[in-house]
């Protein structure tokens, strides 16, 4: 029983994108869903789909490759479940010179650092992506 479904997403995102694999699956929730859908929109997953049913369900990601190599070359978590981390919308910067990018979740939903700047909410800082 995976403890931080957060973790284990973009730890195995990383772990497919170092070997060239071409997708990932992972456990099924709604909350890990927002986030796949999210990573999606900022460019570094190129599909999600759900498979199976209620019980025992997974979520399938494409990965995005370039010629050059992967998309991700690194994940950090930053908010766990023993010590959450939260961050004011005057308080966001940006990563690696806008090479990379903070997710967060926000009363939005899940936001990454610009749309969150831009929409002015801030919320827990869930991982940064590069």
């Amino acid at each position: 029983m995976v403890t931080d479904p957060i973790s284990d997403l973009i730890i195995r995102l990383q772990n497919a994108s170092f070997a060239g694999k071409p997708s990932v699956t992972v456990a099924y929730s709604k909350f890990v869903n927002n986030v796949a859908h999210a990573l999606k929109k900022a460019g570094y997953v190129a599909s999600v789909e759900k498979k199976g049913k209620l019980i025992g369900s997974e979520l399938e990601l494409t990965l995005v490759r370039f010629d050059t190599g992967p998309r991700i070359h690194g994940v950090q978590r930053i908010s766990k479940p023993s010590r959450r981390i939260y961050q004011k919308s005057t308080d966001i910067r940006t990563y690696r010179s806008g090479f990379g990018n903070t997710f967060l979740s926000t009363p939005k939903g899940i936001m990454i650092d610009g749309d969150a700047k831009k929409q002015k909410v801030g919320g827990e800082v869930l991982f940064k992506i590069w």
